[in-house]
């Protein structure tokens, strides 16, 4: 059900943009900070007119606020323009004192038609507590727009259209591989397409353009471990290994990484032998990239059962010394890499 509201509020905000007629209070937020800053913008510049905006747009932050001047911003006259806009960004609305919940809530119910009250997130987490009466007080008088992750498919096009509107081609596949190697925020793929549009000098992205400028994940360089040890490159996983730590990745979220898809491995081969795919591991895990679970079944095919289940046990022993132990944290992931391609070798 929440998600039901939470796509509700996304389309009703987008219905209000397309035929400028707007709600008297919006709180943005959600973890996918693109689309905030995207939506927000958009909202700021259909309300507010450069030329007035001096009198007309408010800006409120956690530390400057106060009820009494939220109340005296809200109930300001708009000048020479339809209406004002008040900002208020990375507030904690539940953690309030009782008193200025109170008060808040009187805002929100007595907000004039002239005003657009706007809430965000940028740096901060909005966590609603619907024990409170100020959550029904939302409830009732904002549009509570919660900016999630994307699907494959709206982020494949998205992708596509950025690329386009730099003059390039991408394909879908290579959009695939793109959110396999970088990650789903729509933050750090914009600033990696820029990248990639720079360097390349052809009209179509290829794959080796990708590979040359992109900066993968540690779930991606992970997947690079993984396939040199299905392919019995140890001395290549070992590389891969001692990057990703020269880095400055912590052992111990390496470490998590590895074991995590040393499970998804195990997974998948019980998965093969139930003639199963990669749609049942990307549903079992919630993986996000349909690039990632391909890629994982395609490693699964290459090693055994015995391998797989071994891997897992091998990740748990090394997590217990990483944890336990005085030794140096990358000597025992380099003797773990060891290890896997060891048992991989006598597979």
């Amino acid at each position: 059900m929440a998600q039901k509201t939470e796509n509700r509020g996304f389309e009703q905000l987008k219905k209000d943009l397309k035929n400028k007629q707007f709600a008297r209070c919006y709180v943005l937020y959600g973890k996918e900070d693109y689309l905030q800053r995207y939506y927000f913008a958009a909202l700021r510049k259909q309300i507010v007119d450069p030329l007035t905006e001096d009198f007309n747009a408010h800006h409120l932050t956690g530390e400057t606020i106060t009820m009494q001047l939220l109340s005296d911003c809200v109930e300001a006259l708009p000048m020479m323009a339809e209406r004002s806009f008040v900002h208020v960004d990375d507030i904690d609305l539940f953690s309030l004192p009782e008193g200025d919940r109170e008060q808040l809530m009187q805002i929100l119910e007595q907000l004039p038609e002239y005003c657009c009250l706007v809430f965000t997130y940028s740096s901060s987490e909005f966590v609603a507590d619907n024990r409170k009466k100020l959550y029904k007080s939302l409830e009732k008088n904002a549009v509570l727009v919660e900016f999630g992750d994307q699907s494959e498919s709206d982020l494949k096009a998205w992708i596509q259209r950025h690329f386009r509107a730099s003059g390039k081609v991408i394909s879908p596949w290579l959009c695939t591989y793109l959110l396999g190697r970088c990650g789903t925020s729509m933050t750090r793929l914009d600033g990696e397409i820029e990248k990639i549009c720079a360097y390349s000098g052809a009209e179509e992205i290829v794959q080796q353009d990708i590979d040359a400028v992109v900066e993968p994940t540690l779930e991606a360089v992970v997947y690079d471990i993984s396939d040199a040890i299905v392919a019995r490159n140890f001395a290549q996983a070992i590389d891969k290994l001692q990057t990703i730590l020269k880095m400055g990745e912590l052992p111990i979220k390496l470490l998590a990484a590895i074991g995590a898809q040393m499970r998804r491995l195990n997974s998948a081969r019980i998965l093969i032998g139930e003639g199963k795919g990669a749609g049942e591991l990307q549903t079992i895990y919630k993986i996000k990239s349909s690039w990632a679970a391909d890629k994982t079944m395609k490693q699964a095919k290459g090693l055994s059962d015995k391998f797989c289940s071994q891997a897992v046990l091998l990740c748990r022993d090394t997590d217990y010394k990483l944890k336990t132990s005085y030794d140096d944290p990358q000597r025992l992931l380099e003797l773990l890499v060891c290890s896997l391609a060891e048992v991989a070798r006598n597979d």
